[in-house]
């Protein structure tokens, strides 16, 4: 799943996406103030992650281009009008926006992974939050994967990749399209860095089922597709 993160506190932003990469997620990081952000990108977001006050021009940009994921939005007391100590708001209106929660700084990891999860969980379709491909199920929510009614234990970040191969089922992705979407690097192509964690998800995946899911599309990339 990705988040956008908004925040202009370089050290809050570097500590919350720590955490949330650790969680299996991937994120984005923009800064509020900066002339580059394209917010047209093809990236749809499952959370909108923003400061309160700096965060308000990019969310309009946001939604102008279509993004509709939930917005939890991290709030400093004072901006916060009557109802901090509310353990948890459903929603609430601010400059004509629908928060759909927030959370007071300062504020414990723990309490953000849980409003992330809990966002996460009711957004505005829950269906997108479960991936299905012939009998191979993931859940994103709960971080499960199922094959054949069969448990698969995935490591993080081999659960990040089912997933973006699972979103673009049926489309093939470049090997140097995978190491930036997964681990945010430049991808070298003498490397086989990426053919050895697809060789691992596979053995966990195809390799003690019949039907084979992950195919190489030789001199291309890997797509995964029902044959």
């Amino acid at each position: 799943m990705r988040i956008l993160l908004v925040e202009d506190e370089t050290q809050t932003a570097q500590y919350l996406r720590k955490g949330l990469v650790e969680n299996g997620f991937a994120v984005d990081v923009a800064q509020p103030y900066t002339e580059r952000f394209d917010a047209s990108n093809r990236t749809l977001y499952d959370l909108l992650v923003c400061d309160v006050v700096p965060g308000w021009p990019r969310l309009s940009e946001l939604r102008r281009a279509g993004q509709k994921a939930p917005v939890l939005f991290l709030a400093n007391r004072d901006s916060v009008p009557c109802r901090t100590d509310s353990p948890a708001v459903d929603s609430y209106p601010v400059d004509g926006y629908l928060v759909d929660n927030y959370l007071v700084k300062p504020f414990a990891f723990s309490d953000f992974l849980a409003r992330v999860h809990g966002l996460l969980s009711w957004g505005p379709d829950r269906s997108s939050m479960m991936l299905v491909l012939a009998d191979l199920e993931l859940d994103l929510i709960r971080h499960r994967a199922e094959r054949a009614h069969k448990r698969l234990d995935l490591t993080p970040k081999e659960f990040l990749l089912l997933s973006l191969l699972m979103r673009r089922a049926g489309e093939v992705l470049s090997r140097t399209f995978i190491a930036d979407q997964i681990w945010e690097i430049n991808f070298e192509s003498n490397t086989n860095f990426v053919d050895v964690h697809i060789r691992r998800l596979r053995s966990k995946v195809d390799d003690p089922f019949p039907r084979k899911l992950i195919h190489t599309v030789r001199g291309m990339g890997y797509v995964l597709e029902e044959r």
